[in-house]
């Protein structure tokens, strides 16, 4: 009697529920995946369309059209997926941070009821990944070719590349390792499209005859923006390197250890084997010969390091979309499909010429709006939801999904009502924003922010600036209406509701305003 009494109550403990009572989640991840790189969200590249993959996945499933990041920097975005909270919770603002695997996170949550949880691909938290039975991750950014990864019996080297050896990890993952037993969650995360962008081998001439659009906004001036916007260092025409981000033709006595930028691609392609580089070269040699010959200047130089950069950039991209289509693949052909929910999401937005910019960092549209796409058999089919989302409803939506308790302490909302299409009512007006990283790469400055589905108000808080959008009639933000005596009453509103989000969330990072001196000295 005693054992039997034990059996049933190891059968109705959470931990022990039958895997078939609760889904699997799939959770891919990119990094700097800008909306408007995929054809489902209809931007100005959608004739393009290098994602045929994630538009059936969203044509099957639920596109969040207001999708948006809290800090738009890749560290910090996920740790904010990982725990539920914002940056100045989690103790991960910057991208120098390492992450507390001590503190709470959706996979030791999930663990508990009994998920086995795994973690493959790009982690980039600076801390072994905690709450996960399995995980391989690339040690930083990784390579795109022949990449190393970690793992808890130490470094491995894989030759080939790196979206689809973390493809054939995560498949591997799923056909041998885990347990058909008990629900998983699979994180399967991909370093692609991030700078600097190198495709696979088999890509390098896709697009080559390909007229890819020109970003409307490409030789803007940052005229009406605040002063922050015209001292950045991530523009097109003056810091997207020739040679280490477009793999142009190498200047004679090159120094790739003193040059000042992104160095990653450039030292990559020095560690191809001999069979790599000959097809590398092959491909980029003679294009680089013509653009020699061409002596550009001007607008000319900005508009071909701009198709350069565009086309590497959507090639890595067709990689990650050739990934989607094998694991869905898999998922059909293993009985899996049914009872799997797939999310589709990235880090960030990214400035793909936008504003003559690349990289992110901004609370500007194109940086701080993130994909996301979720596919649930039986729930979500074809739909498109327009309520403010945030990476820091992931944590929560994902607990709920598994029937796990969320946590008092977490500040975001489960999306599951939204995915049913019940949109609670009081589901949030407006979203907060937080970028740090001050000065540093890229010399975006910080600035906190509030945006509603109409108005946006951002505050560089430092240099005591402020800009205000209305999204509506401006969705571009060409034009800052900060100021400006007839949107007064709405700015007054604004900065209440932006203080308001600020204590909500417990925000009470220092943001007064530089000395005089030091902000002159960040103008120089």
């Amino acid at each position: 009697m005693k054992r039997l009494l034990t059996t049933m109550a190891l059968l109705l403990s959470p931990a022990c529920a039958v895997a078939a009572d609760r889904p699997n989640i799939l959770f891919i991840f990119t990094d700097d995946h800008a909306p408007h790189a995929i054809g489902a969200y209809d931007g100005w590249l959608k004739d393009v369309n290098p994602t045929p993959n994630i538009d059936k996945l969203a044509r099957q499933g639920m596109l969040f059209q207001n999708s948006f990041c809290t800090n738009s920097i890749c560290g910090p975005s996920r740790a904010v997926i990982q725990t539920g909270k914002h940056s100045h919770l989690n103790g991960f603002m910057t991208n120098g941070n390492k992450f507390n695997g001590d503190q709470q996170t959706f996979p030791k949550l999930l663990q508990k009821v009994g998920y086995q949880t795994a973690m493959i691909g790009k982690w980039h938290l600076g801390t072994d990944p905690r709450g996960f039975d399995y995980w391989q991750v690339l040690p930083g950014q990784g390579d795109y070719y022949n990449p190393f990864f970690k793992t808890p019996k130490g470094r491995v080297k894989i030759e080939g590349y790196c979206t689809d050896i973390v493809t054939d990890l995560a498949l591997d993952w799923l056909k041998e390792q885990r347990d058909s037993d008990k629900p998983f969650m699979l994180m399967c995360q991909h370093k692609a499209p991030h700078r600097t962008w190198m495709p696979p081998l088999r890509h390098l001439h896709l697009y080559d005859d390909v007229e890819v659009p020109e970003a409307p906004t490409l030789f803007d001036k940052w005229k009406d923006n605040a002063s922050p916007a015209r001292f950045q260092e991530m523009e097109i025409d003056r810091h997207l390197h020739l040679l280490c981000d477009c793999f142009g033709p190498e200047a004679e006595g090159f120094d790739v250890n003193k040059a000042k930028t992104d160095r990653s691609g450039y030292k990559n392609k020095l560690r191809m084997t001999d069979e790599q580089r000959k097809v590398w070269d092959a491909a980029y040699v003679p294009k680089n010969e013509a653009f020699l010959k061409a002596n550009l200047k001007g607008d000319d130089l900005i508009r071909w390091k701009y198709n350069r950069y565009i086309r590497n950039y959507l090639r890595c991209i067709k990689g990650v979309d050739e990934s989607v289509g094998r694991l869905m693949g898999y998922l059909k052909e293993a009985g899996l499909e049914e009872n799997t929910i797939v999310i589709y999401s990235s880090d960030q937005g990214f400035y793909l010429g936008d504003h003559g910019w690349y990289d992110k960092r901004w609370m500007y549209e194109e940086s701080m709006k993130m994909p996301l796409i979720v596919k649930w058999p039986g729930v979500t089919k074809g739909s498109v939801n327009t309520d403010l989302v945030q990476n820091l409803d992931y944590a929560e939506t994902f607990l709920d999904l598994a029937g796990a308790k969320i946590s008092d302490d977490m500040q975001g909302r489960s999306l599951v009502p939204v995915l049913k299409g019940e949109t609670p009512d009081d589901w949030r007006e407006s979203i907060y924003y937080h970028y740090f990283e001050y000065p540093s790469v890229h010399m975006v400055a910080k600035h906190n922010g509030i945006r509603t589905q109409r108005y946006k108000l951002i505050h560089f808080y430092q240099f005591d600036e402020w800009e205000l959008y209305d999204l509506e009639k401006d969705p571009d933000e060409l034009t800052n209406l900060y100021g400006k005596p007839r949107y007064a009453d709405l700015t007054g509103v604004l900065k209440r509701d932006l203080e308001e989000l600020r204590e909500h969330y417990a925000d009470n990072t220092d943001t007064s305003v530089m000395p005089a001196e030091w902000r002159k000295q960040f103008r120089q």
